[in-house]
């Protein structure tokens, strides 16, 4: 929860980084939620639980669990341009950042993921690649994504390609992946790569020149 001496465009920059949410989206998805709503931004989802005449009161969620329960005012959701990104380089993120990198080659193995688990680091074996999915998005806009299916010593699981990620990666080839988070979609694990993460690939057959 948001102590009231951090401004609220501070907490919600850290929070974007830490969940990989855009923070132009972020703050258009708090803009634009109306009372008893709930919107989904990136992989948490935003509901409006209350309003008074200075400020709303809402509720961030990350699955079935919650982020946040944070109050912000009305001003600051008023503004034309987007407050959140005046905090991108505030100290707080530098340490948050500074301290995940200081783990940043510590890898999992597959059997160890849980749903909600971030900052995942492994290696693993592409098994198989499904065919692309368009799909729009609550903005109107049109975007594509496919899943893999990659694989490790110790277990598979489902791998979510997105945008131009998607068409990356083909059977055999050995991915490294920094930086992802475990989500449960419908019950299934997903191993999803948000924006400050990386995948980068190995293939099988390739020859040197």
């Amino acid at each position: 929860m948001r102590h009231r001496n951090v401004p609220e465009g501070e907490y919600l920059a850290l929070l974007s980084v830490k969940h990989s949410v855009d923070p132009d989206r972020l703050f258009e998805a708090l803009a634009t939620t109306k009372e008893e709503q709930k919107i989904m931004c990136g992989g948490l989802s935003i509901e409006c639980r209350g309003r008074s005449r200075d400020e709303r009161i809402f509720l961030i969620m990350d699955g079935s669990k919650v982020v946040a329960q944070v109050r912000i005012r009305n001003v600051f959701l008023s503004e034309k341009t987007n407050p959140i990104s005046k905090f991108k380089d505030c100290e707080r993120i530098r340490k948050y950042l500074a301290k995940k990198t200081a783990c940043v080659f510590k890898l999992s193995f597959i059997s160890d993921l849980r749903d909600g688990m971030t900052g995942i680091n492994l290696s693993a074996k592409v098994l198989e690649v499904h065919a692309p999915i368009s799909y729009y998005s609550r903005f109107g806009n049109i975007g594509v994504m496919a899943n893999a299916l990659i694989g490790d010593k110790t277990g598979k699981v489902k791998l979510v390609l997105w945008g131009e990620r998607v068409g990356s990666v083909s059977v055999g080839d050995t991915v490294q992946i920094m930086n992802a988070r475990m989500r449960a979609f419908r019950g299934e694990k997903q191993l999803q790569i948000g924006k400050n993460g990386s995948l980068t690939v190995e293939r099988e057959n390739t020859i040197p020149a």
